[in-house]
């Protein structure tokens, strides 16, 4: 198939049919594309062909059958089994691929994934994205990619259909760089806000009243102008973001500064913070719910002062 807009060739694959995965094929058949999926879960097989997709039984099919493949996986260990695993995509005799990585990765990974497939021939390209399953489905993520010049433009059909603020942020890896900065700053902005809006209401001021002022001042963020009215004040909690994934984001979040020796005092207290959310939220809860849970009393625990600091 040749999609008329963007002058695509062939069907795009997507591997791993989660709520991100399973919006993206929704997206990419809205905008002509013709997409063939893959899952381990059959329940999200049936989805993606309720919404059009080709499925396929095997890894082998899709890698054959498509140009370009898209992953959509829950953790790096996942995609390196994709790509370099038994059954992956090195083990296949076919013309060069275009992979578009958009799982929340760890740069170096992606880096060494990227010597391996380059002298097959294939192209891979980090695109992790931000903006949800919301996002997903409406073709309006915000993407963040790794890769060359040339790469970047080879792919932008297909980011230009999924998303809706797509910046180049550097070569193979920088994408994943920065989308676990992103997140890093996320995990602090739902903290530091929980405890702007008991401070506030402490000092007598209705929460709603202040969400309002602050979002008209520097103090604002995507947590205070989003997800609070979105997900917290109203109770829904249903953003598709769960704690378990923040949790993950935050440990590469840490392993990355331990990588690179970075100092992080403060991401660090916030990274202590969200594991020991363990204890109150289970993984599979909405990660705004972190805005529920009373740590005052944790933060000596987990990062006490000395006295004379």
């Amino acid at each position: 198939m040749t999609n008329s807009n963007t002058g695509v060739n062939g069907a795009i694959g997507v591997v791993g049919l989660g709520n991100m995965g399973l919006g993206m094929v929704r997206t990419l058949l809205r905008e002509g594309f013709a997409v063939i999926g893959f899952d381990l879960s059959d329940e999200r097989q049936v989805e993606a062909a309720r919404a059009g997709a080709e499925i396929v039984t095997s890894q082998k099919e899709l890698f054959t059958a498509c140009d370009t493949i898209i992953l959509s996986l829950p953790t790096v260990a996942h995609v390196t089994a994709v790509l370099t695993g038994e059954g992956g995509v090195v083990e296949y005799d076919c013309t060069p691929r275009l992979v578009i990585d958009t799982t929340t990765s760890e740069p170096d990974v992606t880096r060494n994934l990227d010597q391996i497939l380059r002298p097959l021939g294939h192209i891979l390209i980090d695109a992790p994205v931000s903006g949800g399953p919301a996002g997903a489905n409406s073709g309006q993520l915000t993407m963040m990619v790794g890769g060359s010049d040339a790469d970047f433009a080879r792919a932008m059909p297909i980011l230009t259909a999924l998303g809706g603020k797509i910046t180049h942020v550097g070569p193979v890896g920088a994408g994943h760089a920065v989308k676990i900065v992103n997140n890093m700053l996320v995990a602090a902005h739902l903290l530091t806000m929980s405890e702007a809006i008991r401070l506030g209401t402490a000092a007598g001021v209705e929460a709603e009243h202040l969400i309002s002022a602050l979002n008209a001042g520097s103090g604002r963020s995507a947590i205070s102008e989003v997800n609070y009215p979105k997900w917290v004040m109203n109770g829904a909690f249903d953003s598709g973001f769960t704690m378990g994934l923040m949790r993950k984001d935050m440990r590469l979040a840490m392993a990355l500064a331990e990588q690179k020796s970075v100092a992080m005092p403060v991401s660090e207290l916030v990274g202590a913070l969200w594991a020991k959310s363990a204890d109150a939220l289970a993984d599979d809860a909405d990660f705004n719910r972190i805005t529920e849970i009373e740590i005052v009393k944790d933060v000596a625990a987990i990062h006490p002062i000395k006295a004379g600091e």
